[in-house]
């Protein structure tokens, strides 16, 4: 196995987007293998592909990966003996996460996005897994030239050295300089890119890594229990492990060893790019914090004519002690920022939870049996369809689902499929290429990858147009897809809940919904009741809205005086929660005291308040066309709103170009007067 010499170095990625390939045959880990994010990785036989493996079974052309957005993706290029996934054959392009192992005849590769990650499991393998530094046959041993437990540029009597040694004064202003880097660096991550940097550049090495024992190991004797923090390559060149008996020896003597390390081609079963390299010279020198060895840093030379010699080695020393003294510091602040993130994240996540639950307060049974429903669908993670009137809180619903989901620290998405028109809608949802149409100045991600690994809420999913339902439902289905103008095949792992106040049985047997998808996104389904089945929360709900709205305009508290809130209670509430929302806030703005008064309750219905002992409904019905109800509905509600038909609209739950179309049918204008 090796990397294609062709490739031009990538510089050391700053913002994340790297990932690695960590090697594994004959069941023992080996090499490490960086992806740039910017560029498609090929692997296969050919010397034309990035990483090149020589196993028999692989193709010329075997597979790739690549970066999409947030996510990595891999694609077989239809090889001869197939590219299997945590165990499954892959044919289409699929997403591919931490701790998933690629398999390509004999040989596994774990795909990660951090090598700092223990290495010795994953939930995709095939079998037990090895650490990454387990026991290999090291028959030959390396050849040890040099041992070293303490290095001349840290002694006191060194630094009267003969100032006309130019190497050594060198040296010294090297190892000043990486000090100073050293104290600078903001994380352990970052102190460990630091030294190999410098390292590898005044030793003269072609590979280096920096390998530390996680916080709490008691051995530290073992080679196994090290974990690779960070490492550096030229051309993207693989990590080769040093054999496990010369990591040994370092960790157990404590002390700084210069090798040829023989061992990496002892046997016929190690990599053939180990057995390439001929006689590699290697430096293992201990990370050691007083008597305590926190881990290893490894150098290596490839080239015999640069081997690594004696005074690259106490050079390499001095730094392994610099970097030890500057590791606690950093180790407790990565341990404090790590948990200071964790408890931020949940502190976000209590906080969205709250103001889920305050919203879907009350105390029916209703809205009881409501909570209990959201909770079952949050833990499935299938596609869910939420009905119900329009102002009921669909979203609120479908937000509660999500954040009470395994997916709740994963992006939240929302699209409302009847605000725009049916280009837009599918730019939308799956984005489009730069070009693609009148406009297209930049590439541009659909709400599909927007909300990869999370949730993507539809609202008014009856809206869409019936040629994106098919495309939609292809990606429900769990196909790839394209965005507009472009050819490439995207995958996402998202999970679409939708919402909808339309009969869809109806729609789809009118032709205007396909069966299919409507079955599809029928799997689990929510009906969130309207508010006058539950009207016995709207006092509750009424001063939940009321302390909000203070809250937020800097008004004083004010009450609700019990004549509002009986004239509340017996309003039908057409327009749902929306509605009372609206009302509240109005009569806020209204009101001129410390409490509000019935007078400052607006209502907007047509129909009459229930009377508060009750009262039978059919005493005061009367026969007319719903037509006639209808029109006279949206005349009141144009001249509540003083004739705003976008307010209007919404307060009716219906599309402003619905609207226009009802008061043309209805004949409705506004007159001169009003």
């Amino acid at each position: 196995m090796s990397h294609s010499e062709k490739d031009e170095a990538i510089p050391i990625d700053r913002n994340g987007d790297e990932a690695f390939l960590v090697a594994r045959d004959g069941g023992v880990w080996r090499d490490i293998f960086r992806l740039p994010g910017n560029v498609v990785t090929t692997i296969g036989r050919e010397p034309s592909n990035r990483i090149i493996l020589r196993e028999e079974k692989c193709s010329r052309r075997q597979c790739e990966l690549s970066r999409h957005g947030r996510r990595w993706t891999i694609r077989d290029l239809n090889s001869r003996n197939g590219t299997h996934v945590n165990g499954d054959k892959i044919s289409d392009r699929i997403a591919i996460h931490d701790g998933d192992v690629i398999r390509i005849g004999g040989l596994e590769l774990m795909f990660t996005t951090d090598i700092s990650k223990p290495l010795d499991h994953s939930e995709g393998g095939t079998d037990d897994q090895p650490p990454l530094n387990s026991e290999t046959n090291d028959d030959t041993g390396p050849q040890i030239l040099e041992r070293k437990s303490s290095s001349r540029y840290l002694r006191e009597n060194h630094l009267t050295t003969d100032p006309r040694d130019s190497s050594v004064r060198g040296a010294f202003a090297a190892l000043y300089r990486l000090v100073v880097k050293m104290v600078s660096a903001t994380s352990l991550r970052d102190l460990s890119n630091t030294v190999l940097e410098q390292l590898l550049e005044s030793v003269n090495a072609d590979i280096g890594a920096v390998l530390l024992f996680p916080p709490g190991t008691t051995d530290r004797t073992d080679p196994n229990g090290l974990r690779i923090i960070s490492y550096r390559a030229p051309d993207d060149a693989p990590y080769h492990k040093v054999s496990t008996a010369l990591s040994r020896l370092a960790l157990t003597e404590g002390e700084a060893i210069l090798a040829l390390d023989l061992g990496a081609m002892a046997t016929e079963n190690e990599f053939q790019t180990l057995s390439d390299m001929q006689a590699q010279s290697v430096i293992c020198a201990p990370i050691r914090d007083g008597k305590q060895i926190c881990g290893l840093l490894h150098l290596y030379s490839l080239d015999t004519a640069k081997s690594l010699d004696t005074e690259k080695l106490d050079y390499a020393l001095a730094v392994a002690d610099q970097f030890a003294v500057t590791l606690p510091k950093l180790s407790e602040k990565d341990q404090l920022t790590g948990e200071l993130e964790r408890a931020c994240d949940e502190n976000r996540s209590l906080r969205r939870l709250l103001e889920i639950e305050s919203d879907l307060i009350g105390n029916s049974r209703t809205m009881h049996s409501l909570r209990d429903t959201i909770a079952r669908v949050a833990s499935s993670d299938a596609t869910a369809l939420v009905r119900g009137e329009s102002g009921v809180g669909k979203e609120l619903v479908a937000r509660a689902i999500h954040f009470n989901s395994n997916r709740r620290d994963k992006a939240f998405v929302c699209l409302n499929c009847a605000a725009l028109t049916e280009s837009l809608l599918e730019s939308e949802l799956f984005g489009h290429e730069r070009g693609s149409f009148t406009g297209a100045t930049d590439k541009k991600l659909g709400k599909f990858e927007q909300a990869d690994q999370g949730t993507l809420f539809l609202d008014e999913v009856g809206e869409m147009p019936l040629s994106i339902q098919a495309k939609f439902l292809r990606v429900l289905e769990g196909h790839p897809f394209e965005r507009v103008g472009g050819n490439a095949s995207i995958t996402v792992d998202v999970r679409v809940v939708a919402a909808t106040n339309r009969e869809l049985e109806a729609a789809v047997e009118e032709g205007e919904f396909r069966k299919d998808l409507f079955f599809r996104l029928q799997i689990l389904e929510l009906q969130v009741p309207p508010l006058r089945e539950h009207a016995s929360d709207v006092p509750i709900l009424a001063n939940h809205f009321l302390e909000r709205c203070c809250q937020r305009i800097g008004h004083p508290n004010i009450t609700l005086s019990e004549a509002a809130t009986k004239k509340l209670t017996r309003h039908e509430w057409p327009g749902n929660v929306r509605e009372l929302r609206n009302v509240i806030e109005r009569a806020v703005v209204l009101a001129d005291g410390v409490e509000i008064l019935e007078e400052d309750i607006r209502l907007m219905s047509t129909a009459e308040p229930r009377a508060w002992l009750g009262e039978d409904p059919m005493l005061r019905y009367e026969p007319v066309p719903i037509e006639d109800i209808e029109s006279e509905h949206i005349l009141r509600t144009l001249k509540w709103t003083s004739w705003n038909k976008r307010e209007a609209a919404r307060i009716l739950g219906i599309n402003r170009s619905t609207l226009d179309r009802k008061l043309e049918r209805y004949g409705i204008q506004q007159s001169p007067s009003e």
